[in-house]
């Protein structure tokens, strides 16, 4: 399950953050302030860096667990769940990445610049 968060969930979050911190431009210039598009970021990046982290233990502890067993043409069960938390934490740390570079525009960029 923590895997399956930070693969399917992160990504959701960064297309979720994009499209509700556009949402948010209109609202922030009408009161001149940036506090609700930074929390919507915020709230996507410290979530979508949890669900990574937890897809990283998950890896770690496939790899501390996993017994070298003799070669065969097909992987077992712990050889495929590793890698399935390899893609999670990779894909998790490109989904917080994305939010956070967007934060960074958030940042630099007024809401009421056209």
């Amino acid at each position: 399950m923590r895997t399956w968060l930070a693969l399917l969930a992160a990504p959701s979050l960064a297309l979720a953050a994009q499209s509700a911190m556009y949402a948010l431009v209109t609202p922030s210039c009408s009161v001149q302030t940036r506090l609700m598009i930074h929390g919507v970021a915020v709230v996507a990046l410290a979530l979508a860096t949890i669900f990574t982290v937890m897809a990283r233990s998950e890896w770690r502890r496939d790899a501390m667990a996993a017994p070298q067993g003799p070669d065969s043409d097909e992987p077992d069960l712990a050889t495929r769940r590793r890698f399935l938390a390899v893609v999670a934490t990779a894909v998790g740390s490109l989904s917080c990445f994305v939010i956070f570079t967007m934060w960074v525009v958030a940042w630099v960029l007024s809401p009421c610049w056209s």
